[in-house]
């Protein structure tokens, strides 16, 4: 049986984008065959060899004025030296995104935008969300999966003055555990058809 190992690479501020990191590595650990990574932004340069293994990246970082942190940003530029320049290292891994901010909007599309790119820059294939927009007509609810409507990645809201314990909502941990086990199933599709038989 053909398995897989796929890293989680987050950075949180304040442990909101923690929870949903967590509810990431919940996804992809409901199939067989699928081990998990989890690593901070701040971790992960000292194991850019375990990251070299594994098949697949999803990134995670809360959303600060309009992009990524600062925290995830410096390990994404440090990947440019100890990946990229050596050859392309993370080529045809695949790769996901997800982001939190403390507004509904907080322009996170522009986080997952540029996470898509960093993937793009590295040769990795990206995983979109694949759900329709929830929470978007008369019959909608606040508790449907993807309910701020985002395509390129997993989209959480955690209140500013609410903690880690109770935001995200679950709603948006749902679609963090459900982007988790896509990306675990498209992995295993591309690894398997990789190596047939």
């Amino acid at each position: 049986m053909t398995k897989a190992t796929i890293a989680i690479v987050y950075h949180s501020g304040y442990g909101h984008t923690a929870r949903q990191a967590h509810a990431v590595e919940q996804g992809v650990t409901q199939l067989p065959d699928v081990a998990t990574l989890l690593l901070t932004a701040q971790e992960a340069p000292e194991h850019w060899h375990r990251l070299a293994l594994a098949e697949a990246i999803i990134f995670g970082a809360p959303t600060y004025v309009g992009g990524p942190s600062a925290v995830f940003k410096a390990f994404q530029e440090a990947s440019s030296n100890a990946v990229m320049s050596k050859g392309l290292g993370w080529k045809n891994k695949i790769a996901a995104g997800f982001t939190n901010s403390g507004s509904r909007s907080g322009d996170k599309l522009a986080t997952l935008m540029q996470m898509a790119l960093f993937a793009a820059q590295h040769g990795m294939h990206w995983v979109n969300l694949a759900l329709p927009p929830g929470n978007c007509s008369s019959v909608g609810r606040e508790t449907d999966l993807n309910r701020f409507g985002f395509f390129l990645g997993a989209a959480a809201q955690s209140n500013t003055d609410e903690g880690p314990e109770v935001a995200p909502p679950e709603a948006d941990l749902a679609t963090a555990r459900y982007l988790g086990r896509r990306v675990a199933e498209t992995t295993l599709q591309f690894v398997r058809g990789r190596n047939p038989g």
